[in-house]
């Protein structure tokens, strides 16, 4: 079966959709807390409200790429981009990049930003042909109220 990829739906996932999430993480290799905030109840929470969207590809009932795109009214953050494997290097990455650009400007936030894993060299290089700088001078830090938060 050949896929055409522009022809893929997009379009934004609700707490319905958690198990594929689930599932497409893992097996895009990211790393999730189940019992934190990649829980089903936060996902639900997450989605039912006015900060985040997260915003997924479908070949018919398949989630095949997904990203979070989340924002402070200041800023705009691009977390857990993935692609299912057998669908990479077909622009699906920088489609959802575009999305949550898009979703960004349309509240008039003008400064879009991603954490990456020092690690994974093809964010880097996706999020670099998107445009995006990289700034070895900021150090991102976190405190956590529990190791799965």
């Amino acid at each position: 079966m050949t896929t055409n990829f522009d022809t893929l739906a997009e379009r934004p996932l609700t707490a319905a959709d958690y198990d594929q999430l689930l599932a497409l993480w893992e097996l895009a290799g990211l790393h999730i807390r189940p019992t934190g905030r990649d829980s089903r109840a936060a996902f639900a929470q997450q989605a039912a409200g006015q900060v985040q969207r997260a915003i997924g590809l479908w070949q018919g009932p398949a989630l095949v790429g997904v990203v979070l795109a989340t924002h402070d009214s200041r800023r705009g953050y691009i977390n857990r981009l993935a692609v299912a494997p057998t669908y990479r290097r077909h622009g699906l990455g920088r489609r959802l990049i575009a999305a949550c650009e898009a979703w960004f400007a349309s509240l008039g936030i003008e400064v879009w930003s991603a954490l990456i894993e020092n690690w994974n060299d093809a964010s880097f290089a996706i999020f670099a042909a998107a445009g995006y700088t990289r700034h070895a001078d900021i150090t991102y830090v976190s405190k956590r109220e529990r190791p799965e938060a």
